[in-house]
């Protein structure tokens, strides 16, 4: 297939065929067709996060500057794809099925059908009377006589009928011993009514079977009535069905094997439904509960009503009831029959051996017979008909599988044999013909068989030999067909239809399902653009392999074709689980052999992913979990013992392992005791060193699962520093280790890990009662966990890990809510301190140093100083863990920031609501002051969305200094808008770096540790007036929306919109693939008090009404200081943590889940009404503080069920866009020959073009005015262009089309500043850096490759130390696709390294520079090496290897100013070019031993500079002259050559501007020194020059003279 792609396209190389682009990287194909690998041999990690499980880096060596190059070195190698793993499009959220998904059936049939059946007992009626035929049957001659395989004739009529009932009782005991069975031998009247009544008896609700055979009485009437006789047998009584129904009851199961059986099946089903109906009546309209209908009784019939039953004197005259009960044997008798075996029927119809001995001839053709009816039913009838018929009772089961043979043998003697309820016809299935030839094969034998018993019996001294019979090769045959099925294509999805695996349910059920369940736009852009593809229809050897199980011989091979089979996702599962795999599964757990545990392991995980309702099966079953825990404690890496037997992949097994107890753990009390017990925990911890990333990760997740609500768990894992191990992994190279390490610390902390959230499994009561500690240790012990954690994962780039990290600080909010509360206070009286300070310069703010005052007289009330000192520490470290808080509700990444706003929200609600409102010094009732000269840039408060105006809160941002018409007017602070970094007033950050902060009363720390931070005015401001808090029934899953009401302050009433012309569109970003984020308002739906409410409530009044900032009536006095509120707050935690400790909770409390009603006396968290006398001043400030708040913490994570999509996700075979011949292989196969030919084709050009002039036309096109950032496509005819805001666009521009346009979502007054595409190989990521200091990646941006929208993949901060530079870069980044090192830099002191790979951030080196880094470029050869350009002219060279401070090893005084763009020499090694804004460029030599350069060009130098760039493999570079105020309306291009020998430019001509008059600004951004933008095409001779008004031209390389 690949070759017919390379032909169809090789005319329009460049083009390319319109295919859907698979996700992840390409792989080469892979030889895994191997007995071994496909066998059972977990699949090779294809995930890019799993490159680096061993430690293995994808940097190149750190070689010497001098080393040789690498190149040429990744060619052979498959090309890596960055943020392409499914983190990134998941974000740690579990991944809906699509509405067109197959819905799963309940595979627990004999517990949760509704239809049940257990059958406990049996009445046998036979209505013979032999010797007298019934006078409305008319026998032949000769006829069929045989009853039971007993000849009446041969024995005294009353003897034969007691052989007879005897010889039924035996066949229905072969079928299942267990259930009593009764004959019933001519019965009279009375007799049959004793009888079935105390069957009834017996029973009890269970099912009563029913069993008549009335070959000795006329036949059914019409009416509805069979027949029996009088005590002296001299007439026959009629007994009506309504009859039976009153003495057996419901539920029951009724043969008929007689003449005419419809009559009596059609005419019960009446009379059940006339008696059902009669039921309902008298229970007004509703059926029983625990009481089975009776039309739903199961029933079988030999004949319709107007037949007769067969007469044939060859065949048995109770043919119906011999397939039934002894099928094995007349299939062999209608074989003779049929193709005339010369053998006596009589002698030789009963095969030699046993039913129950599958290695005798008899016990394999039994074997064979159930296995092929099983697959018959399987494949012919719907789901539930077979659950219920052949997967809830084994008697039921064995009939009707038997009932098969009886409608195949039967209708071929004009016998129809029915069923209620009605079965589909099969005796026309092929499976059939498959059955004749194993019966063939097996009787062919039957004769030496019969002879060599003969001879053994007439042995006379002469020994004979045994006749060796040879087994039936039809199990090695069926799972050769069903591996055939495996490794040919029968994995493969397809689209619904005949082929496709038919649904047990339509799939209306899951439209509706995902029609009214909300889910992420982009998500269901992504199913719509995408053909529903289906599984394909299931092999019918399944229930074969099932069978297989049993048989020594067969079963490990039968084993892994049944994981391979299950790994082909959860359809597969509920297949075997429906089929009734999960006994035989469990039974195996008992086998003691090692050859089978790789295999056990497998499917028990896929099982358990599947449906993790099978713990407590696994919990109950004999050995159960025991075998894994074994597995896994038994280990060398956990255990001492040498002797162990080695797994496979025996990392991937024990991630497995440590997956299905932790399984067993969640939501299930006894599997989490009986793990504790095992000892699986000190195994888990021990894994945490293992060198895999998939079994740390599922070590943690245990570990978990397996303190998630046990005080002694957590207990004895803090005693043994387990929380400490986990702080550790927060720098852990995979993301998903750190993440479920916070996992793991949330559960510690009292998140819920339980899958469903009830109301006692929220979550809640921290880290339990930890008996053993102190009050004060215990405290510690919470706030380290926390802020160890929040120390180092508040910078990480992924999402999913800050996401975690919001879920781990709720836990400790909710907690020490009192805490948060006091540092919200300081932090909004220090915000007003600042903005007194910005406002008033020169007037003394002594009267304002409020916080630091009560911080003193708090600390100073503390009488032991190791205890003060302990104190400050720790409200410092809260502190901290709030700024971090603060800084992630405005993370760039929504989910991330709309999961902080619930918090932070929680914190504020509970802050208005303090006491610190009732002060004599509150200033919580008004907004802090407004910088002077302040002018609100957006003209509102308020905003369409409270996440994009908090998105305005940004690293560096600074406020705006500018006008108002009256200055002392108090107005809440706006959006910081960057645009006032360029303004004349001096620069003003939000930020806790200061030296007047709480340094003087806290720590030093804080400020060291908190760098940026948002605006709590601006939160509170959004909290207050800015949100419409949703009513109760909605508030847990609304988003904050803005609002427009009125609002007190002071008394006074301010309407937030009466100054609002107009609102001003907000700009958001494009969502991620699941934008799944939702807020949870603090506040319930306002509730109207009574009067006698209102009067006996004293709080009622201040809290239960809808948020406000203060009453309305003056403000009440009250006697007491900030300090007191500070102690009593505090005070008040700390006794939330006694009465946890006072619980009395015994030792082995595994099974408590706390939750806050838990607690006894302790109220719901929602409120905090203790009534707390404080040691020191006996103060009761806290009480009702916090009444009427929502209970929205601790928030829940998605993070353990994420992980569990990894073991429903095909693990033996190859990503669809690995797998040769997929659409997504040969569209890869065509990109990397074509983008082969390309650097062929452009190799051969870029020899000329540095000796050819540059002035042709190619294209040009018109966009959004100030494109001042291009960047080209390597392979595809794409160009990105962003202009001076946040607009990116993307442009095929050999077409002029424009593909798509979005904004970028930075703050406003910030721009783009650096604009990059990676992962060029085998798609795109538009990566972006804009002067906010974050990173924002998007993929999907192609609409002919990607039809939906495109989507955010990623967001982080790239720079988190913005410095306020007047004339500052924004951020510079400089991408290395070989390496995955993203180098990103700018208006900070240091240059910070990121791996794309790890998502972790690298060295921070320090740039000894107060200047912005204007460049960087990276050395193509060494994958250390970097050139950075500065603002001042200056040029260093790092060196990643070495010391973050001591990274510089060259510096050059390159240039007399800014440092517009450095790019590498496209051939010389270790060669840059560097150009200033005055036009001068240079070469530099990194070997050089001075600092002068090798070469310099005065490009510009009467104009100035406004963009430079080199071409990458061409010696061409170029640059575009600068606008001036007299120079605006062209712009002068020039290139010139690399070559020494060429003199002078080689092309140089001036394009026009679009501009006709002089613009306001020059330079339309202030981060971009720059009016117009210029930029080399990566590969091809070709430029873009992007002008003011929005023209963009390509121009391109006279190649031809």
């Amino acid at each position: 297939m690949a070759n017919g792609m390379y032909e169809q396209h090789h005319s329009n190389s460049r083009t390319g065929p319109k295919f859907v682009t698979g996700a992840g990287p390409w792989h080469r194909g892979r030889s895994s067709d191997t007995d071994t690998d496909r066998e059972f041999g977990s699949r090779s990690r294809t995930r890019s996060e799993r490159n680096y499980t061993n430690g293995t880096s994808h940097s190149l060596s750190a070689a010497d500057v001098a080393a040789p190059s690498m190149e040429g070195s990744l060619d052979s190698a498959p090309p890596i794809s960055y943020w392409s793993a499914k983190r990134h499009s998941s974000c740690g959220n579990p991944t809906p099925a699509p509405p067109w998904s197959p819905k799963p059936i309940s595979w627990r049939h004999t517990s949760s059908l509704p239809t049940k059946l257990k059958t406990a007992n049996a009445a046998l009626v036979l209505c013979l009377n032999i010797d007298v035929d019934p006078p409305d049957v008319v026998k032949t001659s000769p006829c069929a006589v045989l009853e039971c395989w007993v000849d009446p004739r041969s024995m005294p009529s009353i003897k034969a009928l007691e052989h007879i009932g005897a010889n039924l009782k035996s066949q229905f005991e072969n079928l299942s011993q267990k259930i009593q069975y009764k004959p019933i031998l001519d019965p009279s009247f009375e007799d049959l009514r004793k009888a079935c009544q105390q069957l009834r008896k017996q029973a009890k609700d269970d099912a009563v079977l029913f069993h008549y055979n009335g070959h000795g009485v006329p036949k059914p009437t019409s009416s509805g009535e069979l027949w029996c006789f009088n005590r002296t047998y001299t007439q026959y009584l009629p007994v009506s069905l309504q009859e039976i129904q009153n003495w057996l009851g419901s539920p029951g199961v009724y043969i008929w094997d007689c003449s005419a059986a419809g009559r009596l099946l059609h005419n019960f089903n009446e009379f059940a439904k006339r008696r059902d109906e009669d039921i309902k009546r008298k229970h007004g309209g509703q059926f029983p509960e625990g009481m089975l209908p009776f039309a739903q009784s199961l029933q079988l019939a030999a004949c319709e009503g107007h037949e007769t039953l067969p007469t044939c004197p060859d065949l048995p005259a109770d043919m119906f009831t011999s397939c039934l009960t002894s099928p094995i044997d007349i299939a062999i008798r209608h074989h003779m029959l049929t193709n005339k075996i010369n053998l006596d029927i009589d002698g030789a119809a009963h095969m030699p051996g046993n039913l129950k001995d599958r290695r005798t001839p008899l016990g394999e053709l039994n074997w064979i017979f159930t296995a092929i009816t099983d697959t018959i039913a399987w494949t012919t009838f719907s789901p539930e008909i077979f659950a219920r018929l052949y997967r809830s009772d084994l008697l039921i089961a064995s009939l009707f599988r038997n009932f098969l043979l009886a409608e195949r043998l039967m209708k071929g003697y004009n016998c129809t044999p029915h069923t209620s309820p009605s079965l589909p016809s099969t005796n026309t299935h092929p499976l059939w013909a498959t059955w004749d030839l194993a019966l063939d094969a097996c009787v062919r034998q039957l004769p030496d068989l019969l002879a060599a018993n003969e001879a053994q019996q007439n042995f006379d001294g002469q020994k004979v030999p045994p006749y060796q019979y040879v087994p039936s090769s039809f199990f090695a045959d069926q799972l050769t067909a069903f591996e055939v099925w495996i490794s040919r294509g029968g994995s493969a999805l397809t689209r619904k239809g005949p082929l496709s695996l038919p649904s047990g349910t339509e799939y209306e059920g899951a439209l509706t399902a995902a029609q009214t369940t909300p889910l992420s736009p982009n998500l269901a852009a992504s199913w719509s653009s995408t053909p529903h593809l289906v599984p394909r229809k299931p092999p019918t050897q399944l229930p074969i392999v099932l069978q297989v199980l049993l048989s020594q011989p067969h079963r490990l091979r039968a084993l892994i074709l049944l994981s391979q089979f299950v790994d082909l996702g959860p359809w597969a599962v509920n297949l075997v689980l429906t089929i009734g795999i999960f006994p035989y599964i469990s039974k195996l757990l008992q086998a003691p052999g090692p050859d089978l545990r790789p295999v056990l392991i497998f499917i028990w995980a896929r099982i358990l992913a599947v449906d993790s309702s099978i713990q407590v099966d696994l919990y109950n079953n004999a050995q159960g979990y025991k075998y894994f825990s074994k597995i896994l404690t038994m280990h060398p890496s956990t255990s001492s013992r040498d002797v162990v037997h080695t797994l496979p992949n025996t990392s991937e097994h024990l991630a497995m392992c440590t997956f299905i107890l932790a399984s067993l753990a969640r939501d299930f009390p006894k599997g989490q005791h009986a793990c504790w017990e095992e000892n699986v925990f000190d195994a888990c911890v021990n894994l945490l060193d293992e060198a895999d990333f998939l079994l740390r990760q599922w070590s943690c997740l245990c570990i978990a699962q397996m303190w998630c609500g046990s005080d002694q768990g957590k207990m004895l894992a803090a005693n043994r520093g387990t929380q400490d191990r986990l702080v550790n992994l927060m720098s852990d190279d995979s993301a998903e280790v750190r993440c479920a390490a916070l996992y793991a610390l949330g559960t510690f902390m009292g998140a819920s890990g339980f899958k469903l959230e009830t109301e006692g499994t929220r979550g809640g009561g921290g880290s339990g009662g930890m008996y053993d500690r102190d009050e004060r240790a215990h405290f510690r012990l919470e706030v380290a966990v926390v802020t160890g954690a929040t120390l180092v994962v508040r910078e990480d780039a992924s999402p999913m890990c800050r996401k975690e990290l919001v879920v781990l600080i709720s836990c400790l909010v909710k907690e020490w809510r009192g805490y948060f509360v006091v540092c919200a206070w300081i932090y909004w009286e220090e915000e007003r301190k600042r903005r007194h300070a910005t406002v008033y310069p020169y007037v003394s703010a002594n009267a304002d140093e409020v916080s630091e005052q009560a911080v003193r007289n708090w600390l100073v009330s503390i009488p032991d100083a190791g205890l003060r000192e302990e104190s400050r520490v720790l409200l410092s470290s809260f502190y901290t863990i709030f700024v971090v808080l603060l800084d992630l509700s405005v993370d760039p990444y929504n989910e991330v920031a709309t999961q902080a706003q619930t918090v932070v929200d929680y914190i504020m609600a509970l802050l208005l609501e303090s006491p610190f409102t009732r002060l004599d010094e509150a200033s919580l009732g008004s907004p802090p002051l407004a910088p002077i000269n302040y002018t609100n840039p957006n003209h509102s408060g308020v905003r369409h969305d409270t996440r994009d105006a908090r998105s305005r809160i940004s690293s560096g941002s600074q406020q705006s200094s500018p006008s108002l018409s009256h200055p002392t007017h108090l107005v809440a602070p706006p959006s910081p808008s960057a645009s006032s970094i360029r303004s004349d007033a001096p620069p003003v950050r939000p930020s806790l770096s200061r030296a007047d902060t709480m340094t003087s009363t806290i720590s030093n720390t804080v400020s060291n540790t908190v760098k940026r931070t948002s605006s709590f005015a601006h939160a509170l401001k959004n909290l207050a007036g800015g949100i419409t808090f949703p009513p109760m029934e909605d508030a847990r899953t609304a988003s904050p929306t803005s609002s427009v009401y009125n609002h007190h302050i002071n008394g006074i009433s301010h309407h937030l919109n009466d100054d609002v012309p107009e609102q001003v569109e907000t700009s958001r970003p494009p969502s991620p693939t699941f934008n799944v984020a939702q807020y949870a308002s603090p506040y319930s739906r306002p509730v109207t008090p009574t009067p006698s409410e209102a009067e006996s409530s004293p709080y009622l009044s201040s809290s239960s009404r809808s948020p406000s900032l203060q009453d309305d009536s003056p403000q009440q006095v009250h006697d007491f200081r900030p300090s007191d509120v500070i102690e009593a707050l505090m005070e008040e935690d700390m006794e939330r943590l006694r009465a946890r400790k006072r619980l009395k909770r015994g030792m082995n409390g595994y099974n408590h889940h706390y939750h806050n009603s838990g607690y006894g006396a302790v109220p719901s968290p929602s409120n905090s009404s203790f009534s707390v006398d404080s040691v020191a001043s006996s103060v009761i400030l806290g009480l009702g503080t916090g009444i009427g708040i929502r209970d929205v913490l601790p928030l829940k994570s998605t993070f353990f069920d994420w992980c569990t999509e990894y073991f429903t996700e095909p693990q033996m075979r190859q990503a669809e866009a690995d797998e040769p011949g997929s659409i997504q292989y040969n569209y890869q196969i065509w990109r990397q020959q074509r983008n082969d030919q390309v650097d062929n084709e452009t190799r051969s050009q870029a020899d000329v073009a540095s000796d050819r002039r540059w002035e042709r036309t190619v294209a040009h096109f018109y966009g959004p005015a100030h494109p001042l950032n291009l960047a080209f496509h390597s392979f595809d005819q794409h160009l990105v262009a962003s202009n001076d805001t946040d607009i990116i666009t993307i442009w095929d521009w050999t077409r002029k089309k424009r593909l798509r346009s979005f904004r970028n979502g930075n703050p406003k007054g910030t721009s783009i500043t650096s604009l990059h595409i990676i992962n060029q190989n085998v798609g795109g990521i538009i990566t972006t850096g804009s002067a906010d200091g974050v990173v924002r990646l998007y993929r999907n941006y192609d609409p002919v490759l990607d039809p939906g929208p495109v989507q955010m993949v990623s967001a982080f901060r790239g720079l988190n130390e913005i410095v306020p530079i007047r004339h500052g870069a924004g951020v510079v980044m400089d991408w290395k696709q070989s390496t995955g090192i993203l180098l990103v830099g700018g208006d900070s002191k240091v240059i910070k390294t990121w791996d794309a790979q790890t998502e972790i951030q690298g060295l921070d080196m320090d740039t000894a520079s107060d200047a912005p880094v204007t460049s960087i470029a990276s050395d193509p050869d060494s994958s250390q090496i970097f050139v950075a350009g500065f603002g001042d002219g200056w040029i260093k060279v790092f060196d990643r290897r070495f010391e973050e401070d001591e990274a510089i090893v060259q510096t050059h005084r390159g240039h007399a100013a800014w440092v517009q763009n450095i790019k590498p020499h496209p051939t010389m090694k270790y060669q840059f070019l560097s150009a200033s804004v005055e036009g001068e460029v240079k070469l530099w030599d990194l070997r050089g031993r001075t600092d002068q350069a090798l070469t310099t060009w005065n490009l510009m130098q009467d104009v100035g500079l406004s963009a430079f760039d080199v071409h990458s493999t061409a010696k061409v570079f170029a640059g575009s002259s600068a606008l001036t105020n007299v120079r605006y309306r062209a712009q002068r291009l020039c290139f010139q050559s690399l070559v020494l020998e060429h003199d002078g430019p080689l092309s140089q001509y001036n394009i026009s501007t679009g501009l006709i008059t002089v613009p306001a600004k020059i330079n339309p951004s202030p981060y971009i020194p720059r009016a117009s933008s210029f930029v080399f095409h990566p590969s091809e001779m070709l430029c873009g020059v992007g002008e003011s008004d929005g023209t963009i031209r390509i121009i391109g390389c006279n190649l031809t003279n």
